[in-house]
């Protein structure tokens, strides 16, 4: 044989090796009922062994045509309970119940794939947290056909989230929370005063404010040092917060000066307040070695009242209150002076120890 004859033959060996490949491959396209049957025993088990829970419901029935056997691990109904939308329906929280039901059947009526968090519950009376991925398949016509989808269990993730949110309500309380005596800060009342003077100008009621400041603070702190002086500041807030009614708010304006808020108070309502909270100050008898009031911590108050309107202002409003407190002062401390604006008649200081 000539190293031609070699060639050839080794050619065709090589086209023999390439035609059976090729014809191989080929038969793998071939799609009788026996591949079929093996790619759907392979999907199959693809799908049984993820955590995601695969599901199919038939739109005209509503009923379950699958449900994936993962689905019993997880809540503890078995597959074959599952037989229509009822029963996933009816195994849902009940304050999820409703509008979970409306929105997926309104998304699923109008052909829109969609998804839906939700507690479902568990045969032994708990409940998981579980997210619905839901694909709807249409016919040739267009018209829905089925409901195809995949349930999550997402109870970690809703956890982890709860703890998220937890801990951002608690900053945020935190960052309108005066530090030392534990009453709402500046930036709180701020905001207290605003959203009551909006309300007031809402309803046409009136609207009181009570400014605090105790006496001879400084001559305090000099005496007894700065620790003490907190102290005191706690003490006195924990008196100030005892004379709260249910929709009042304390909070301290700065330094040894606190303010209340009043919604819906009249003036006389307003003053009753304060004289409550100067007696309550006085029975404290915390002690004040440079005070001429009986040597314990007194203060003095400002009272206003006015019905919010938009020919004032929350701003102009607290000045007022606070220019009572200084005639308080003026007035020898330990007293109270108020002013009533909603129906532009001034109330006298008045002063009793």
């Amino acid at each position: 044989m000539t190293s031609h004859d070699k060639h050839d033959t080794h050619n065709k060996h090589d086209d023999h090796d390439t035609i059976a490949l090729g014809a191989e491959f080929l038969r793998h396209d071939d799609t009788d009922a026996r591949y079929l049957e093996h790619d759907a025993d392979v999907y199959r088990t693809l799908l049984e062994s993820t955590k995601a829970i695969p599901w199919k419901i038939d739109w005209a029935t509503m009923q379950f045509t699958y449900i994936g056997p993962q689905i019993e691990a997880l809540l503890g109904w078995a597959p074959s309970t599952w037989r229509s939308v009822e029963d996933w329906a009816t195994r849902m929280h009940p304050d999820d119940r409703d509008k979970v039901v409306e929105f997926c059947v309104s998304q699923s009526k109008a052909g829109t794939d969609h998804e839906a968090d939700y507690r479902a519950l568990t045969r032994d009376g708990g409940y998981v947290w579980l997210r619905d991925v839901v694909h709807v398949v249409r016919n040739a016509a267009g018209d829905v056909e089925s409901l195809v989808g995949f349930m999550f269990d997402i109870s970690e993730r809703k956890k982890t989230e709860e703890k998220l949110a937890q801990l951002q309500r608690e900053l945020e309380a935190l960052s309108f929370k005066d530090g030392l005596t534990g009453v709402g800060n500046r930036r709180m009342v701020d905001s207290v005063i605003q959203r009551e003077w909006e309300a007031g100008k809402d309803s046409g009621w009136p609207l009181s404010a009570i400014m605090i400041d105790i006496d001879f603070f400084k001559s305090y702190n000099d005496y007894y040092g700065h620790v003490q002086g907190d102290t005191c500041l706690k003490r006195v807030a924990t008196v100030l917060g005892s004379a709260l009614r249910r929709d009042d708010f304390l909070g301290r304006f700065g330094g040894e000066e606190f303010v209340l808020v009043l919604p819906n108070t009249t003036a006389d309502a307003a003053m009753r307040v304060a004289e409550r909270c100067r007696n309550l100050i006085a029975s404290e008898e915390i002690a004040h070695e440079r005070s001429p009031f009986r040597q314990v911590v007194t203060a003095s108050f400002g009272v206003g009242t006015i019905v919010p309107s938009a020919q004032e202002d929350p701003v102009g409003f607290i000045n007022l209150v606070d220019t009572q407190l200084y005639r308080a002062k003026d007035n020898g401390r330990d007293c109270i002076a108020a002013i009533d604006r909603s129906d532009a008649a001034l109330v006298a200081g008045s002063r009793s120890r």
